[in-house]
């Protein structure tokens, strides 16, 4: 055994290693569970009592001066490796591309900033809600299409539980807490089952708002989005007030802006018709008053809500609205000078 481990101390020293797989290699055969010293151990059992103090001795100094090997092999591979000439490492780094704040998220903040001007203030509430804040208490009949699973994202049945379709669920919760007057924006994202195309998507976002006071009229409606429009999208737009039916408003109408492309000339963006619809709003229906404690004797309000991927449409001149959710770097460094 004494000469054994001479041979083996010899070969180790002779041993050299060019790559990590060798070294890998040369510590399986010394030091694995099958290798050369775990053989060692092993016959080490039967040596005489008289010569086990010596040969215990060696068999450790080959044991250390492998390991060492292996740590200086290792050591020199690393050295061997950061010189290697394929890599300069006086390059500069890769370019970070800088960041810009996405197109919806500017003409949200726009909306809000223009608002906030007129007194408005920001609410914020849950987008998964209840039956009564999204429907009921917004005077929905229980037949009506919204309540249904091919418009509406349903996740519990009795009690329903829902993924919002509008934040006017948010204007609940604020009459629920609070008495007038009130005056507040709820921007969010909302969810309609809704097959995706150019001009729909299943997820987008609104801003609506809500003004309960006494002597609120339609008039102050009127001039509040008139207001909105022209700074929005420039002193000399246009608005008209078409009639239309929602649930929690009556009177009600859709708002249309005069075309910013063709200026109110007609073209196929706006069908020929020089306008283009931006918003619903209306009158606040008394009975939704009165379903969240607001006495409509004496209080009346207005309401309106929009589509931010809509506005943002108008605009940017985006046709299609898929893009806003598909985060090609091409098309939202655009709006990169907007920011």
């Amino acid at each position: 055994m004494d000469h054994n481990i001479d041979k083996l101390l010899k070969e180790a020293r002779e041993f050299k290693a060019e790559t990590r797989e060798e070294i890998e290699n040369f510590r399986i055969k010394y030091l694995g569970k099958k290798g050369v010293l775990s053989d060692l151990f092993s016959s080490f059992k039967q040596v005489p009592a008289e010569q086990k103090k010596e040969l215990g001795q060696k068999i450790n100094q080959l044991k250390g001066f492998i390991a060492e090997k292996i740590d200086s092999l290792s050591q020199n591979l690393e050295k061997d490796e950061a010189k290697d000439d394929s890599v300069d490492l006086t390059l500069p780094g890769e370019p970070i591309q800088l960041g810009a704040r996405h197109p919806i998220s500017l003409v949200r903040n726009q909306i809000i900033d223009v608002f906030g001007r007129l007194g408005f203030t920001i609410s914020e509430g849950p987008e998964i809600e209840d039956d009564w804040h999204v429907f009921s208490a917004l005077n929905f009949p229980p037949e009506h299409p919204a309540r249904d699973m091919q418009d509406t994202f349903f996740i519990e049945k009795n009690p329903d539980i829902l993924l919002r379709t509008h934040t006017s669920s948010v204007q609940v919760r604020v009459m629920e807490k609070s008495q007038p007057p009130i005056r507040t924006i709820s921007p969010g994202r909302v969810f309609r089952n809704e097959a995706i195309s150019a001009r729909a998507h299943c997820i987008f976002h609104q801003v609506e708002g809500l003004y309960i006071d006494e002597n609120v009229s339609f008039a102050d409606l009127k001039q509040t989005l008139l207001f909105f429009a022209r700074e929005m999208f420039g002193q000399e737009v246009e608005i008209r007030l078409r009639p239309s039916f929602f649930p929690f408003t009556e009177p009600s109408a859709e708002m249309d802006i005069s075309c910013q492309i063709c200026g109110g000339k007609g073209c196929n963006v706006c069908k020929y018709t020089g306008w283009l619809e931006i918003l619903g709003c209306g009158m606040v229906d008394p009975n939704v008053l009165d379903f969240n404690n607001i006495d409509s004797n004496k209080y009346t309000g207005f309401a309106f809500g929009m589509g931010v991927e809509r506005i943002a449409m108008l605009k940017y001149q985006v046709k299609d609205l898929r893009l806003y959710f598909e985060n090609d770097l091409r098309f939202l460094e655009q709006f990169r000078a907007a920011y």
